[in-house]
């Protein structure tokens, strides 16, 4: 079956998760003292960072498939009514969540890594943080209601919900963990949104088996 380009472009879902993981996985080989158990993710892109400059590297694909995938998705789901309205604003707010934490943490990246958060950027960079969780978490709750209803994608509402758990997994770990395993915990929230955009971008390559649900 001939593939349209914008489903073909939800393969680079796929691409942003192993142009991500490769960032998180192989940056700290450039900073000498790096914790990965205790310091944050972004500490490894932060303007005095050592291994600022590995990370643009290996998360170049990474910067540029996220969200090129959600908007694809947004666009195709949106143009083609798939499932129900519940189901795409589900989409769109996750399409949004991404574009702010792309923008946001491209406009204001840490000061200092694994030092206190003090100034101005450093102070923005956690206030972005905020719409992101929240959208993070009502989109893929919408996901796993229309996921699980009669005319849903059931799969993909599985998916969300292990997203979800992953990220309730961190922000609980990290609330009630030693400090020196925060790094660990914050994984847990980071990869379960760049991973649930990989799967969104699988099905959108598989016209997300468009045969099997009904549009409202």
């Amino acid at each position: 079956m001939n593939k349209k380009l914008i489903n073909i472009l939800g393969l680079t879902g796929v691409i942003s998760l192993l142009s991500y993981t490769a960032a998180v996985v192989f940056s700290p080989l450039a900073y000498h003292g790096y914790d990965w158990l205790s310091q944050a993710v972004s500490d490894l892109s932060a303007s005095d960072a050592p291994s600022r400059i590995l990370w643009q590297q290996l998360a170049a694909f990474y910067n540029v498939c996220s969200v090129v995938c959600v908007t694809c998705a947004a666009v195709y789901v949106s143009g083609n009514k798939t499932g129900t309205k519940l189901f795409r604003l589900g989409i769109y707010l996750f399409t949004v969540m991404n574009w702010i934490s792309h923008v946001g943490y491209t406009m204001f990246p840490l000061d200092n890594s694994g030092k206190k958060i003090e100034s101005f950027q450093e102070i923005m960079h956690i206030v972005i943080t905020v719409p992101v969780v929240l959208l993070s978490i009502v989109s893929l709750t919408m996901l796993i209601i229309s996921g699980f209803k009669k005319s849903g994608i059931r799969s993909l509402g599985v998916w969300a919900a292990a997203a979800l758990a992953m990220m309730f997994i961190g922000s609980v770990g990290s609330a009630v963990l030693p400090q020196a395993y925060f790094g660990l915990m914050e994984r847990f929230n980071l990869f379960s949104a760049v991973g649930f955009n990989a799967v969104l971008g699988i099905y959108l390559f598989t016209e997300f088996g468009k045969a099997h649900i009904q549009a409202d």
